[in-house]
Parts: structure tokens; C-alpha cells; sequence
């Protein structure tokens, strides 16, 4: 009996011993002494010390930077509370300084606190880049200050001579008269950001700075002192900093990816919307700060309340104003109008003379669906310009072979030429499109709605197509017709 019990102990010594290892979190456990009873190998690569050398001495003896007050695991010993996702920023034992998020709980056994456990996540990289963020806005500020506002575009920038892309230029130049928050709500390369800008610089603000930030980029504890700032001591390694709100102070700020911002963070932005002053990680004295919020999404707000990344009553406060902009696919007018403007600016970079793209191209580009919009485009026209030699046009055999290949999934094929060698590129183009909508219906069972979403495109503007190109597609599910004898 003994000797099983023995075995069953070993073997969950082998699992228990594994798991540790394989977890890619430092773990540490300190006992009620002050003594290391776990330490697994990912908290000894942070700390550059082998585990046989920790475990079974005290806690402070191999990490002489810390001492009681400051170590939060011994803290958690102290007091019996829990500290969540606490940054901290400390010597290893090669004196270098590294930075970590630190989750510590107090082990209880009827009522006596026996050990402690800390789940360390290694956030240095991400801290040395921030940092660097950081000064450089600092120092760019300071020489923005004498000539600009930190900004490159305006609405003169913005290119486009669709409806969809003119109004939305003829409510942002509204917008920008006041100091009114805006959502801004585009697909990933819609051009976000050069709308901001754009409000910004046609605004009262416009002498002041323009600061943008992703949300995205960096974890909550980080972009919560990058944006309030921190008051040296809130944590360990924290210091003296004025965050971005400060910097901003008079101008605009975007917050990219709002979305992406944890809800306590966003609980902590609603109150500064609000109450029109901030306070420092760590601080207590509250800083006025006028500062405009554009804030920009990449899906629909409703969706992101639905699915608890955006809290509904910041919601309501940042969309003020909403800016709607447009996916490429549904202002294919302006493909050519961006081709043109493309093409001059990697003339200049490149030092080339492209002058236009074939007809192949253009016919092409018009039945691409740009799931990467404008952004998607430019890269393609900066692609195949690094394939010229001295021509003067664009042809199929300088696109990126990238695009090439999604083209071909699509089964794309060119129109035959007539006999001049052109082709008519609006019939062309009308009957492709006439072709994928009937498909698309067929397939939906003429489901509007659910076609509409597979085409990426509103429901909408596919009744409008369907219209536009007299499609009965009832009666052709009722003849039984195959989806690829339509058309």
C-alpha cells in the first residue's frame, strides 16, 4: 500500500513538475519563512538565475533590487490580498533591467497564510518600446511645435470624386467646426487616420498637437500610463511622466482600435470624457486637460457592444458624431483616380515614368473586391512599379504574384478584345458583376440579406443592383437552373 501511494506521488510530482515547464509565465511560490519553494525555468530566463540556485533560499537574497515593501509577493504574504496585473520594472541578476506584469495570490489553509504564488508575464521588449513611443512623441512635439501640429494630411489629401467618398468629406468638414468627440468607423486601410488628421487641421485646434494612438499594440497596464501618465512610486521602476492626454492638451488625440481597450480601461476613459481631467497611474491629484477624442473602430460599434469589447455608454459618448468610411469595393469609381495618384508618387520615389496601366489591369482592379482597400491598392501599384524597367504602362506580368494568386482563386478570367485589340470596360465589368450577384442569390436561395454579406456589400445596395440589372432570381430557383448556367 505504501509503496503505491509512493508511486501515485511520484507521478504527480513528474506532471506537476512538466506543466511548470512548460508554461511559458514565470511561476514562483514563496513560503510564509520568505523561503522560494517554486520557481520554474521561464521566471528563471527573466531573471537570468538557474532555479537550483532560488529554490529553498530567501525570496530578497536573489533579488537584492528588491525589498520587502517593493517585492509584491511578499506584500501579498503581508496583508492576505490579492494584487492583479501589477507592472513592475526591477534589476535581474545580471543588472539588467527587465519588466514584468505580476499576478500574486496568498495561499490560505484555515485562515493561516502558508505561501504565496506570483504568475509573472514578461512585458520588457514591449516596455523598451513603449518607452521609446513615448519620447519620441515627446521630441516630436517639440520640433512640430515651431512649424506644425505633428499632423501630415488634411481633406485636401483625401482622394476621391464618388458620392460615397463626398459626403463622407462633406460631414467631416462639418464635424471639424466644433470640439465634438467622433467615432470614425472603417475596414482595416480605409484611411482612418487621414480623416483625423483631416478634422483636426480644419479645426479651431489646428495650431495645437494631433496625437494618435493604437490600442491595440500595447497590454492594458502600459497603455493606461502611456495615455493618463505616472506618478513615480506607483509601482516599482515607475516615475515622474505626463501621459499623452497632457501632451495633447488643447489639440486632438485618436485612439485607434478603441475596441481593443480592456472595459476597465474604457471605464476610466468615459470618466475623463466626462469630467475633462485625468489622474496619473498612482497619483491623486486630478488634471484638467482639454483635449478632442476622435476614436476609430475597424467593425460595427454594434457588434463590438454585443460582443463586450466596447462599452455602450462610451459608446454613446464618442459618437457624437459618426463617420461611416467607405470599403474601396463600394467606391470602385474612384480606382482610377488612386492608380493615378500611385503611380506619380512612386514615379517620383522609384525615379521611373509609368504613365498608365493596360486595360487588362483596370478591368482587373474594377472586379477585385480590395479586402485591404486603399491601403491593399497603393501596395499592389508600389509592387508592380518595382517590376519596371522603362515602360511607360502597367501590365498583368508587374502585379505582385501575391495578387496574381488571389485572382486566379477567384477565377477571374479577361475578356476577349475586339478586333482594334480594346475591350468595352463598363459592359465588361456590369456583366462580371451581373454574373457573381445571380450565383450569390442562387446560393443564398435568394436570401437578400445573407448574399448581401457574402458580397460585402449592404443590403442596400444589392437591392439597388438587383434592380439595376432586372435579376429575377425566384424564378430561376424554381426552373432549377445551375448556379453556373446563370448569366
Amino acid at each position: 500500500m505504501k509503496e503505491k501511494r509512493l508511486q501515485d506521488l511520484q507521478y504527480k510530482e513528474f506532471i506537476y513538475q512538466s506543466i511548470l515547464e512548460k508554461i511559458t509565465d514565470g511561476v514562483r511560490v514563496v513560503d510564509n519563512n520568505g523561503k522560494t519553494i517554486v520557481y520554474n525555468q521561464a521566471i528563471g530566463r527573466m531573471e537570468s538565475l538557474e532555479p537550483d540556485l532560488v529554490l529553498n533560499h530567501s525570496h530578497l537574497e536573489s533579488l537584492p533590487d528588491l525589498t520587502p515593501e517593493t517585492s509584491t509577493i511578499l506584500t501579498a504574504l503581508r496583508t492576505g490580498e490579492e494584487i492583479k496585473d501589477l507592472p513592475q520594472t526591477y534589476y535581474n541578476a545580471r543588472g539588467k533591467k527587465i519588466s514584468t506584469v505580476n499576478s500574486t495570490f496568498p495561499i490560505q489553509y484555515e485562515g493561516e497564510i502558508l505561501a504565496a504564488l506570483e504568475i509573472s508575464r514578461d512585458i520588457t521588449s514591449v516596455k523598451e518600446l513603449t518607452d521609446k513611443v513615448y519620447h519620441l512623441q515627446k521630441e516630436l512635439l517639440k520640433v512640430e511645435k515651431a512649424k506644425s501640429n505633428n499632423t501630415r494630411f488634411t481633406f485636401a489629401d483625401i482622394i476621391g470624386k464618388s458620392e460615397e467618398i463626398k459626403k463622407i468629406i462633406d460631414y467631416a468638414q462639418r464635424a471639424a467646426r466644433s470640439s465634438s468627440s467622433v467615432l470614425i468607423v472603417g475596414e482595416t486601410g480605409t484611411g482612418k487616420e487621414l480623416f483625423a488628421q483631416g478634422i483636426h487641421n480644419a479645426s479651431p485646434r489646428r495650431e495645437k498637437p494631433f496625437i494618435a494612438q493604437n490600442c491595440v499594440a500595447l497590454p492594458e497596464t502600459l497603455l493606461e500610463g502611456l495615455l493618463f501618465g505616472t506618478v513615480k512610486g506607483a509601482f516599482t521602476g515607475a516615475v515622474d511622466r505626463a501621459g499623452l492626454f497632457e501632451q495633447a492638451n488643447g489639440g486632438t488625440i485618436l485612439l485607434d482600435e478603441i475596441n481593443s481597450m480592456s472595459i476597465e480601461l474604457q471605464a476610466k476613459l468615459l470618466r475623463v470624457l466626462q469630467d475633462g481631467s485625468i489622474r496619473r497611474v498612482g497619483g491623486e491629484e486630478e488634471i484638467k486637460v482639454d483635449v478632442r477624442v476622435l476614436a476609430a473602430v475597424n467593425m460595427d460599434p454594434l457588434q463590438s457592444i454585443e460582443e463586450k469589447k466596447l462599452r455602450e455608454d462610451l459608446y454613446y459618448r464618442l459618437s457624437v458624431v459618426t463617420l461611416f468610411i467607405p470599403p474601396l469595393r463600394e467606391r470602385k469609381d474612384d480606382i482610377l483616380l488612386l492608380v493615378s495618384e500611385f503611380i506619380n508618387k512612386y514615379n517620383k520615389i522609384l525615379q521611373l515614368g509609368v504613365e498608365s496601366i493596360s486595360s487588362e489591369v483596370s478591368y482587373l482592379f474594377h472586379q477585385h473586391n480590395w479586402p485591404g482597400n486603399v491601403r491593399e491598392l497603393e501596395h499592389v501599384i508600389e509592387g508592380a512599379m518595382n517590376m519596371i524597367v522603362e515602360e511607360k504602362e502597367l501590365f498583368l506580368h508587374h502585379l505582385p504574384p501575391s495578387f496574381q494568386y488571389n485572382l486566379h482563386k477567384l477565377s477571374l478570367t479577361l475578356p476577349p478584345r475586339k478586333r482594334d485589340g480594346t475591350i468595352n470596360l463598363v459592359q465588361e465589368v456590369e456583366s462580371f458583376e451581373k454574373k457573381i450577384i445571380g450565383r450569390y442569390l442562387v446560393q443564398t436561395k435568394g436570401n437578400v440579406a445573407k448574399a448581401a454579406s457574402m458580397l460585402g456589400i449592404t443590403r442596400q445596395v444589392l437591392q439597388y443592383k438587383i434592380k439595376k440589372y432586372q435579376l429575377d432570381i425566384k424564378t430561376d430557383i424554381k426552373k432549377g437552373v445551375e448556379e453556373d448556367d446563370l448569366y
